[in-house]
């Protein structure tokens, strides 16, 4: 066996212990946070619904107890996810040059931030307006039985979809930056992009206008605040 050889066993062994360490602090997590999910999901649902006479509702026995394992799941994940990211990180940097380094950071910190936003919007402004529309169809025959697996579900995966889609004025502008596509050639494809942006708002969301609607329109103005600061750089 070459030295070449040797060099991919052990970068795959290395990212073998890597990953366990990873999976490791996830099941470390997960106990704390199955004794959590239940306080949370009271939290969540309070939110969601604030001056609203409502209540949610679930059908099934096993329906309440397979959303706590859903939420703890998904709440060991983001407690973990700071150990996860620095054995990551210790496992790709030693591969990298400075400038590499530092660019990798700042796309890291930016993607995340957007990541966060995104999901911020999506709780303190769209989850409400959404819940308000449902409501509006309430009359005195007409009673909305909202059900808890749905709702959260929806909160939770819409949340992931508009974390995603913030991700775009970032990858507008580092394709940009990179010379991969040109600023004029964006500008003059809005068309497309546009397209592109339904549909891929259309995949990410339930099969109802108003949440598609409500995330390609933030979605379409951080593309162009990405195309505004992409030729603002290089003037």
């Amino acid at each position: 066996m070459d030295d070449k050889d040797q060099s991919i066993i052990a970068h795959l062994e290395e990212l073998r212990r890597v990953l366990i360490k990873c999976f490791a602090s996830i099941g470390i997590m997960l106990p704390v946070c199955l004794w959590l999910s239940p306080k949370c999901l009271d939290a969540l649902v309070r939110f969601l619904i604030k001056g609203q006479d409502m209540s949610l509702n679930f059908f099934s026995p096993m329906g309440v107890f397979v959303l706590h394992l859903k939420l703890a799941l998904l709440m060991s994940v983001l407690l973990a996810f700071p150990y996860i990211a620095k054995n990551m990180w210790d496992f790709i940097l030693p591969a990298l040059y400075d400038k590499e380094r530092k660019f990798l950071g700042r796309a890291v910190f930016y993607s995340s931030t957007l990541f966060i936003g995104g999901v911020l919007f999506c709780f303190f402004v769209i989850l409400p307006m959404i819940i308000n529309f449902g409501m509006s169809f309430s009359t005195d025959e007409i009673k909305p039985v909202f059900e808890i697996n749905n709702v959260v579900n929806l909160s939770l995966w819409l949340s992931f979809a508009f974390g995603i889609m913030f991700q775009v004025p970032l990858i507008t502008n580092m394709l940009i930056k990179w010379g991969v596509v040109s600023y004029a050639a964006v500008s003059e494809k809005r068309p497309y992009v546009i397209t592109g942006l339904l549909i891929i708002a259309a995949l990410l969301t339930p099969p109802d206008v108003i949440s598609q609607i409500m995330l390609f329109l933030p979605t379409y103005m951080l593309f162009e605040a990405g195309l505004f600061f992409s030729v603002s750089k290089k003037n």
